[in-house]
């Protein structure tokens, strides 16, 4: 097989990041980015022909600059997470990528897309076929894939079913749930994604990709209730519209909201991938959908076996079935023109005797006391041997399980609670200016760990802004900006 230069755009995403070890075991040599690159390489373990780039593509001097002299691109970026106007965002993604297709050197891309519905209307799904006429209108071969819901560990839209089948009694849903589709396997795409690296194409090509079973949303429910040993009891009511529907995702799932609301009008179609085209071409045993949620269930608990939780021993024992895989997080960012060192010899004293948690101590002590109620025994006053934290520190009742100087510390909650969960605290250098993140991250088991996680929100909307400011207080900061 061809070794091939390869270009990841949107590596830290689901597809990317699970695609990224599969190319570099069939030898390629791959160039991994993401706009945030702590998170891709907290995802992605690092490896020989693997290199990583931080890149956001809506600058485009950088885009210029990375996007070049590759022989393939995947081209795996979206903008559900940037809010309301993710449309627009897109396609000024969209446009820098091209002009660098247009300007430098580019063997073909390939492109994951959406299929398309043929009623109704989807910003989300706009954005992806305008996206695919942006890039078709450059010199360089254009491969795009239309893919509807794709399923395994992760996946968005999978996730979304997942958790209202663990953390609802009843499913209450939209009337969407009668709308059909084909979903595929990750198993599957991936032998699509991969079979496209072998080969050059000389012209642009659009296939539409999909399993072999074709299912309502209520199907697909009943599917996972089972392979879930959940009860089955589903209620379809006209009074979720778009708006509420999205408001609901919020609450009972762990996907983030924005992504939510994108999926949704999505989800409100038949979305049936007509599939025989591409099936000749690379030929595969496609999963049905009933052993493609039962290897995703099954796979579920890798995700804890990763760098994001310091591959804690801790943390593989007490992760559960049902568990979030998506974590709901609060915290607060700081800037300030301070450097690097003087923060973070202020955020390795996190629980001492002197600094306590920084900011309301009380209500720290009081949560620690509460696990009595819970069999969680008294609180435990611990502190690091020191002279330097290391990984496997304690902290009263939490545990180090990542850390870099200077950089990031991650503490794995260690008290009683219906789910999982960590504090981070972060410094990033801007050049100008040094940003200083606290932030929690709770992955809830079920209806009480939502529950849970909702009954300490309203603290956590003023804890972590008043402990960003008092860490940069102790680290004598003389200058402010802060930002929730």
């Amino acid at each position: 097989m061809e070794t091939k230069k390869v270009l990841i755009l949107g590596a830290s995403g689901y597809v990317g990041s699970q695609l990224i070890p599969l190319l570099l075991d069939a030898g390629h040599k791959v160039t991994a980015t993401a706009r945030n690159l702590p998170l891709l390489k907290s995802r992605i373990e690092v490896a020989e022909n693997l290199s990583f780039e931080q890149l956001d593509l809506s600058d485009n001097k950088r885009t210029l600059q990375i996007v070049d002299n590759f022989d393939l691109v995947y081209f795996l970026v979206h903008g559900m997470n940037h809010g309301h106007d993710f449309l627009d965002y897109e396609l000024d993604l969209a446009q820098n990528f091209a002009q660098a297709l247009q300007q430098n050197s580019i063997g073909q891309v390939i492109y994951l897309s959406s299929l398309q519905p043929q009623t109704g209307h989807s910003e989300h799904l706009a954005a992806r076929r305008k996206t695919g006429e942006i890039l078709r209108n450059t010199p360089v071969p254009i491969i795009e894939l239309r893919a509807g819901v794709i399923i395994g560990p992760g996946s968005a839209a999978f996730e979304i079913m997942r958790d209202f089948v663990y953390n609802l009694p009843i499913l209450i849903t939209p009337k969407w749930v009668d709308s059909k589709a084909n979903p595929i396997a990750l198993k599957n795409l991936n032998h699509y994604l991969l079979s496209l690296a072998c080969e050059s194409n000389n012209s642009s090509k659009v296939y539409e990709v999909g399993g072999p079973d074709i299912l309502s949303y209520r199907d697909q429910f009943k599917t996972i209730c089972h392979a879930t040993n959940n009860r089955y009891s589903l209620f379809a009511t006209k009074l979720l519209t778009p708006s509420m529907a999205a408001a609901w995702l919020g609450i009972v799932t762990s996907v983030p909201s924005s992504i939510g609301r994108a999926l949704l009008a999505g989800l409100s179609h038949d979305f049936i991938a007509d599939s025989a085209e591409i099936r000749q071409r690379f030929p595969q045993q496609l999963m049905g959908y009933k052993a493609m949620v039962d290897e995703a269930i099954s796979h579920e608990d890798q995700y804890v076996r990763s760098k994001v939780w310091g591959f804690d021993s801790s943390a593989l024992s007490r992760w559960q079935s049902g568990f979030g895989y998506y974590a709901k997080n609060a915290g607060a960012s700081y800037k300030t023109s301070k450097t690097t060192q003087q923060l973070w010899d202020t955020v390795i004293q996190l629980g001492s005797p002197k600094q306590g948690y920084f900011f309301a101590n009380f209500l720290w002590r009081t949560r620690e006391w509460l696990d009595l109620f819970v069999g969680g025994g008294r609180p435990k006053r611990r502190v690091p041997a020191g002279p330097k934290l290391k990984v496997g520190d304690h902290i009263d009742s939490w545990k180090v399980i990542r850390i870099e100087d200077q950089k990031f510390l991650s503490l794995l909650f260690g008290m009683k609670g219906p789910g999982l969960g960590r504090l981070e605290c972060s410094i990033v250098d801007h050049g100008d200016y040094r940003e200083l993140d606290v932030r929690a991250w709770w992955h809830p088991k079920g209806f009480f760990g939502l529950l849970y996680w909702w009954a300490m929100f309203p603290a956590h909307l003023f804890i972590f802004k008043g402990m960003v400011r008092a860490i940069c207080n102790k680290s004598n900061l003389d200058s402010d900006n802060s930002q929730g």
